[in-house]
């Protein structure tokens, strides 16, 4: 007895803290490590859509430009607004970098051993923890005591509201088929369906990536940064190390939100035939599962690069109105329209519940009915819905309303002039 007691002591010891400080340690070099590449691919691709060559000089092909990025910043010199708030000036962008950074543990990277952690709460737990970056931002353009960072700031806080929201409610399509907020079994749902959630929510999908998109400050939904109008935005005063936070923190952010989307739209790690590896091979078959989600994440950042280099910015009062008008309506009307083809998929036997609770579609009629009804019933329906609800609103058009008001006086003058 005396002799099992050290030995499972000792194994508790190395399954529960030291093989996941291992997990950490790898998982935080790998992805740090694609953070800062992140930024060399940014300017390698804004210089092929610009026909251009990038950063060439800094290594072969200039693959060691992040290395000379990363000590340029370290030894820059760090300054400090004469009438800053020191304590939140200091603070701010540790918040937005360490709240990107924790929610990496949470995270499926592959099967099995790839997965830190797994808790029943995954999902809530990221979505609250990468919440609290956006207060760094805000602290940080506050801090600043200058014009054009609070400007960043306020802005970043009413877009976060406005976007957050359809975020969330864009996830809970792809929650009504798997039943659980789980992250490892939510893709092990869909392996299990034998099918990718995207095709259950087409629009589901499209509604979290514009959201996405706008809730890491990315065009065109750069708004809080805006260099045309504000410089930098809410970073404009940061130099040096505190400046290369808040890079860490959005490129970071970045990862997250891809891989939240990888793993609630579009299967995780799973893959056609992967699952033979499985019989084969255990290890080969867990590698092969990381390099898939690695390779749907790094697609998935690929086009967040493209969009910005693409697509104009938006103003801001049209930020407010495709969050408040359209997409938080679109993602309740895809909520409703998937509980209705739910009860309808269960009578015509399309549909049934397991006996964990989770929504399963039952062989290949019932996949073509959700697949079908999705393109075919929820996306028409949700857009002839919206074009309905916003009939009478008209895009804020400037020129428009100067004609306008230009009009307007005119008639005022003639009518004066008359009496």
């Amino acid at each position: 007895m005396r002799d099992k007691i050290p030995q499972s002591i000792g194994d508790a010891w190395v399954s529960n803290v030291i093989w996941p400080l291992i997990q950490i340690a790898i998982v935080f070099f790998v992805v740090l490590t694609i953070v800062a590449y992140l930024t060399l691919a940014e300017r390698k691709i804004s210089a092929w859509i610009q026909v251009r060559m990038g950063p060439m000089r800094v290594g072969p092909w200039g693959l060691l430009q992040p290395a000379a990025d990363g000590l340029k910043l370290l030894i820059k010199e760090d300054i400090m607004p004469l009438k800053a708030d020191r304590a939140v000036f200091t603070i701010a962008p540790i918040i937005t970098a360490v709240a990107a950074i924790v929610v990496l543990t949470v995270l499926p990277y592959g099967a099995d051993w790839a997965t830190i952690t797994n808790i029943n709460i995954g999902l809530l737990f990221i979505l609250a923890v990468s919440s609290v970056g956006v207060l760094g931002i805000i602290l940080g353009g506050w801090a600043s005591n200058s014009k054009y960072p609070l400007l960043g700031a306020l802005r970043s806080s009413a877009q976060m509201v406005s976007y957050e929201v359809a975020m969330g409610l864009a996830l809970m399509g792809a929650l009504m088929f798997s039943k659980t907020l789980s992250m490892y079994s939510i893709v092990e749902a869909q392996a299990k369906d034998q099918m990718w959630y995207v095709f259950y929510q087409p629009l589901g999908f499209i509604i979290y990536f514009i959201s996405a998109l706008a809730e890491t400050n990315r065009a065109p939904f750069d708004l809080p940064e805006a260099e045309s109008e504000l410089t930098g935005g809410f970073h404009t005063e940061y130099s040096g190390f505190r400046f290369s936070l808040y890079f860490i923190g959005e490129y970071t952010s970045m990862f997250v939100v891809s891989s939240i989307a990888v793993t609630l739209f579009l299967g995780g790690w799973h893959f056609p035939f992967i699952g033979l590896l499985k019989e084969q091979d255990q290890t080969l078959y867990v590698l092969a599962s990381i390099v898939v989600f690695f390779a749907k994440v790094i697609l998935l950042l690929w086009a967040f690069m493209w969009f910005r280099w693409t697509f104009p910015r938006y103003r801001y009062d049209q930020l407010m109105d495709v969050g408040w008008k359209w997409l938080i309506p679109a993602t309740l009307a895809n909520i409703v329209i998937t509980g209705m083809l739910f009860i309808v998929g269960q009578e015509l036997g399309f549909v049934q519940t397991t006996g964990d609770g989770r929504v399963e579609v039952v062989g290949v009629a019932g996949n073509a009915f959700m697949i079908g009804t999705a393109f075919l019933i929820t996306i028409p329906a949700t857009a002839i819905l919206l074009s309905l609800i916003n009939r009478r609103t008209r895009d804020f058009n400037l020129r428009a309303q100067r004609q306008l008001q230009l009009r307007r006086r005119q008639e005022r003058i003639a009518a004066g002039a008359g009496d």
